[in-house]
C-alpha cells in the first residue's frame, strides 16, 4: 500500500511539474544502485575483504556443529553404559552446546549480526558518494527526478537512455582520480569529460562516436599489417644475406616462423574490433610470398654450391691423374738404367 501511495504522489508531482513547466518536457532519470557498486573499485576490495572474513565464520560455525554432533553420536553409542545421572548431564551439555551455536549464528549472520553491520558501514560511504554525484548531476543536467532502480519503489518499465548510472561511476571514479593530477592533467580532463557528457546526452553523438573509435580501429589495424609485412620482408633479407655470407642454406620453415612471428607480435600489440579472419589471411598471404621468394634463393644457392663442388672435385682428378704420370714415367727411366747399367 505505502509503495502505491509513493507512486502516486510522484506521479501526481510530475504532472503539476509538467503543467508548470510547459516550455520544456519533464526530465526524470534513474540509477541502479547495485550495478555501480559493483563498479566502483574502493567497494570491491572492500567487500572483498568482508567476504573472506564471512568465509572464517562459516568456517567456525561448522566446526560448533560437529563438536555438537560429536557429542550426540557418543551419547548415542554410550547411552545403555550410563547411569540416569550421567545421561541427563551430556543431554544438558548438547544443550548448552546446540544454545551457544545459534546465538554466535545469530551474532554473526544475524539481522544485526556483524555480517549486516559492517555491510551497512562498508556501503554508507559509498552511497553518500552517489548521493552527491547524482545532486550534482541534477543540477548540472536540469534533471527534475532520479529514481534508484533497486530501491523500494518498483519499476516495470524503465529505458536504458534514461538509466544514467555510468555517468555517477565516472563522477566518483573522477574526483578520486583528479587528487593526484596536475593542472594542465586537470584541464585536460575536463575537456575529456565536457566530450564525454555530450555523448551522453546525444544518440547521435554516441553513434558517431562508435563510427569514429571502429574507424581508428580499423587504420590501426591496416598500421599493423603493413608494420608486420616490412618486418617479414627484413627478415627475408636478412636471411638471405646470412645465407649467402656463409655458403649455407637457410631451412624455408625457419625463415618463415619468424616471418609468423614477426607478424603475430605485432598484431597482437593493436587491440582493434576489426574480425580475425582479415589479420589471419594478411599472415598467410605474407607468409605464403616469403616462403615462395626464400625457395628461389635456397634452390639458386644449392645449384652454386654444386657447380663448385663439381669444379673441385675435377681439379683434384687432374692432380692425382699428373701425379700417377709423373710417377709412372720416373718408375720408367729408373727400369731403363737398370737394364742398360754393365754387368760385373
Amino acid at each position: 500500500m505505502r509503495k502505491h501511495f509513493l507512486l502516486l504522489l510522484i506521479v501526481t508531482a510530475v504532472c503539476f511539474t509538467a503543467k508548470g513547466q510547459s516550455a520544456r518536457g519533464v526530465k526524470i532519470g534513474y540509477i541502479d544502485m547495485e550495478y555501480i557498486l559493483q563498479n566502483v573499485p574502493d567497494y570491491t576490495e572492500a567487500k572483498n575483504q568482508l567476504e573472506q572474513k564471512a568465509q572464517k565464520w562459516k568456517q567456525e560455525v561448522e566446526l560448533k556443529k560437529n563438536e555438537v554432533t560429536k557429542l550426540k553420536d557418543a551419547l548415542k553409542t554410550e547411552r545403555v553404559l550410563l547411569t540416569k545421572e550421567l545421561i541427563a548431564e551430556r543431554e544438558e551439555e548438547i544443550v548448552f552446546q546446540e544454545t551457544a551455536l545459534l546465538d554466535y549464528q545469530q551474532k554473526r549472520f544475524g539481522p544485526t549480526g556483524d555480517l549486516s553491520t559492517q555491510k551497512t558501514v562498508l556501503t554508507q560511504p559509498i552511497q553518500d558518494q552517489v548521493f552527491n554525484a547524482v545532486q550534482d548531476i541534477a543540477e548540472a543536467k536540469k534533471y527534475d527526478f532520479i529514481f534508484d532502480k533497486t530501491s523500494d519503489l518498483t519499476m516495470l518499465f524503465s529505458a536504458k537512455r534514461y538509466d544514467i548510472s555510468d555517468q555517477v561511476i565516472r563522477a566518483i571514479t573522477r574526483s578520486s582520480k583528479r587528487q593526484q593530477l596536475s593542472k594542465k592533467q586537470l584541464k585536460e580532463e575536463d575537456a575529456k569529460e565536457a566530450k564525454e557528457d555530450m555523448v551522453d546526452e546525444s544518440p547521435a553523438l554516441q553513434e558517431r562516436q562508435k563510427k569514429i573509435d571502429d574507424r581508428k580501429a580499423a587504420r590501426e589495424k591496416l598500421v599493423a599489417d603493413r608494420k608486420a609485412a616490412q618486418e617479414a620482408k627484413r627478415a627475408e633479407m636478412l636471411a638471405a644475406r646470412e645465407a649467402k655470407k656463409n655458403g649455407t642454406t637457410v631451412p624455408v620453415k625457419e625463415v618463415a616462423s619468424k616471418a609468423t612471428d614477426s607478424t603475430s607480435t605485432t598484431t597482437s600489440n593493436k587491440k582493434t574490433t576489426v574480425p580475425a579472419t582479415e589479420t589471419a589471411a594478411a599472415t598467410s598471404d605474407s607468409t605464403a610470398t616469403t616462403t615462395t621468394t626464400v625457395d628461389k634463393r635456397t634452390k639458386t644457392a644449392e645449384e652454386r654450391a654444386k657447380i663448385i663442388a663439381d669444379r673441385k672435385k675435377a681439379a683434384e682428378e687432374k692432380r692425382q691423374k699428373i701425379l700417377a704420370d709423373r710417377e709412372a714415367a720416373k718408375k720408367e727411366k729408373e727400369d731403363k738404367k737398370k737394364e742398360t747399367k754393365p754387368q760385373d
